[in-house]
């Protein structure tokens, strides 16, 4: 029997508070708006196991258009509170990463939107320069930046 495959990922789900600050955020970085929209009703509630669901969503894309990120705001039920600003050994997900032409400008485009550098940009070999950054809402976003 054949084994059933993987045939790609999708996007990652991030909920947020600011639907419009994150939005603006990950603008910022590069992310293309695809679409926003409110979803709402049986179907939404027997998928995510909540009853009452009504969220706006915004689905931004990478520009090559093969990763997304779908950021939710919850109207109802409310959002429940996570650690914002949790350490990155804390068990989950914990960070996206991106590659990026000069993360130095990047950076400094992402700290006028509020973004904190976690540590230091660093040299990683004659590979990459890379660093983490806290965005909106806690999210840990990682930039690398190719030296090759």
């Amino acid at each position: 029997m054949r084994k059933s495959k993987l045939l790609q990922m999708h996007n990652v789900g991030i909920v947020v508070d600011d639907l419009k600050g994150a939005i603006a955020f990950f603008a910022e970085l590069g992310l293309e708006l695809e679409g926003e929209m409110t979803v709402e009703g049986q179907w939404v509630d027997r998928i995510v196991g909540l009853n009452g669901v009504r969220s706006d969503i915004a689905m931004m894309r990478t520009p090559d258009g093969h990763n997304r990120i779908e950021l939710t705001k919850f109207q109802t039920p409310t959002a429940t509170s996570g650690e914002p600003n949790a350490p990155v050994n804390t068990l989950g997900i914990r960070r996206i990463m991106f590659a990026v032409e000069n993360i130095k400008e990047v950076l400094s485009r992402l700290q006028a939107h509020g973004a904190e550098l976690v540590g230091e940009v660093v040299r990683y070999e004659d590979i990459y320069l890379l660093c983490y950054v806290r965005g909106p809402e806690g999210i840990l976003v990682a930039l690398a930046e190719p030296l090759r």
